[in-house]
């Protein structure tokens, strides 16, 4: 088995006219993790995704996916996606939906009728096989779509968005085929807004803001023992906020309450000593883990939003 990456990219962006939608794109995604992709409205993901897929054009740069080149048809037969945005054959059943994309991958007959049926018990859809897909609820097309990206057995699954419109039940459902997707030595390249979704099952994660990845890491070396602390003190002169920067980062000041983050919890002991001695009474310290919501904010910023817009109904976007 090739130990090459399975997703590479140098320096790939993507204009549209005047519109800067991906600046610099340059990653790499092993065989067999997770991996998330995460930024805020407009950032760009879900057209870095259009390229990866080589359904769009990149203006600069280059990638490979598989070893094969952005778009190549042949290591496309080796790729599944599942668009956020998705518009099925609503007049199809469940069990002719699938077989229609099975007859685009040129799947033979027997193959076909074991693989539709795997997958059906899989996204928990087997009772459902016969009726229309206009019947169905969001959800269950959000898990049809699923079988749809598996159908193939791919090596590599890109997923945008797979937990919109699912209850907490059917989160968990994606979740757990994600994480057997891995097992399996299946690359999976995940774009959501759900972040503790990400927290729990990504491998690494890439943040990107205004078309370009800002940070990119494993999630333990990115959270692995960085706290957020919250320090409820009274009495505490202003010219000693200062001094706390010795120890602290981000340092937020409202009114009593001290918000800042640290390296360690070692370091604690240090910072009640300091303000008790700058005449501050401390009332509560409150350490915690930072959870990826607190990283997200910190790296991005928070005046922007993770909601997800609209990118996939115009290319433009």
């Amino acid at each position: 088995m090739s130990t090459s990456p399975v997703i590479e990219t140098d320096h790939l962006s993507k204009h549209f006219r005047d519109n800067v939608a991906v600046a610099d794109l340059s990653l790499q995604v092993e065989r067999g993790e997770i991996f998330g992709f995460l930024g805020p409205n407009g950032a760009g993901k879900t057209t870095s995704m259009k390229m990866l897929l080589g359904l769009i054009t990149p203006t600069a740069g280059n990638g490979n996916v598989l070893g094969a080149p952005l778009g190549d048809r042949e290591a496309k037969r080796r790729v599944g996606f599942l668009p956020e945005h998705f518009r099925f054959h609503e007049w199809l059943t469940a069990e002719e939906f699938l077989r229609l994309h099975a007859d685009l991958y040129r799947m033979e007959g027997e193959r076909t009728t074991r693989r539709i049926h795997e997958l059906l018990e899989l996204v928990e859809l087997k009772a459902h096989a016969h009726r229309k897909l206009r019947t169905f609820s969001k959800g269950m097309l959000q898990r049809i779509g699923l079988a749809q990206a598996l159908l193939s057995d791919p090596e590599v699954v890109f997923l945008d968005e797979p937990t919109s419109g699912l209850d907490p039940m059917g989160r968990r459902l994606v979740r757990d085929i994600t994480r057997d997707l891995r097992t399996k030595g299946t690359t999976v390249f995940l774009n959501s807004h759900f972040l503790s979704e990400v927290e729990v099952t990504c491998d690494r994660v890439a943040f990107i803001k205004e078309g370009i990845i800002v940070r990119i890491g494993s999630l333990d070396s990115l959270m692995n023992g960085e706290l957020q602390v919250v320090i409820r003190v009274r009495n505490l002169k202003p010219e000693s906020h200062q001094g706390l920067t010795r120890w602290c980062r981000n340092l937020q000041i409202e009114g009593e309450q001290l918000t800042f983050q640290l390296d360690s919890e070692d370091q604690l002991p240090s910072i009640t000593r300091y303000l008790i001695e700058q005449g501050g009474d401390v009332y509560t310290v409150q350490p915690k883990i930072i959870a990826l919501e607190d990283l997200f904010l910190e790296i991005i910023g928070e005046n922007d939003s993770l909601e997800p817009r609209d990118e996939a109904i115009s290319l433009k976007s």
